[in-house]
């Protein structure tokens, strides 16, 4: 009997929680839906096609990306590149989790290392880089321009270097 009371006091506290929960999605719910985007950088010129949803109940934010890049000199076929992410948080560190896995089998983890007051400028540091030299860093940055634009830049620093960029990416919703 005492231990049926401890779980009938508990369900309101559990569901409390579940729903304070998803209002930590709030600075995220922007990016929610389909994206074109230009890209540039050292893959060269491309175009990107991406989708962002919350999943399992809005307890992770989801992105599929794809990104063809033009033929150039150093790859005359071009490239296709094709990453999976998830963000996640954390409740015990308080942080959120960005976890992307890529094609060419990189798996890079970051926590959030800034938000500006308005939601409009997120940084990502990593924290770990799977199957990279060790000692690279990597960052992402989002920054939101409009309702309906957002630029995303990824910087890489091998060791014992800065950070430089790597990609620069204008995405914009699809309607």
């Amino acid at each position: 009997m005492k231990r049926f009371l401890i779980i009938l006091l508990a369900i309101p506290i559990i569901t409390l929680s579940q729903e304070k929960d998803k209002n930590i999605w709030e600075p995220f719910k922007y990016f929610a839906g389909s994206w074109e985007g230009h890209e540039t950088g050292k893959a060269g010129i491309g175009k990107g096609d991406r989708t962002y949803e919350f999943i399992m109940d809005d307890v992770y934010l989801f992105q599929k990306n794809t990104s063809k890049f033009e033929p150039q000199e150093k790859n005359p076929d071009g490239e296709v590149h094709v990453d999976w992410t998830f963000f996640s948080y954390d409740k015990f560190r308080k942080k959120y989790v960005l976890r992307e896995f890529h094609i060419e089998s990189f798996v890079n983890q970051y926590t959030l290392d800034s938000l500006s007051h308005d939601n409009k400028h997120f940084v990502f540091v990593s924290e770990s880089l799977e199957n990279a030299p060790k000692g690279m860093r990597a960052r992402v940055k989002l920054t939101i321009e409009n309702e309906n634009e957002f630029l995303e830049t990824f910087e890489l620093a091998f060791p014992g270097k800065d950070y430089s960029e790597f990609l620069r990416n204008h995405w914009k919703r699809k309607m």
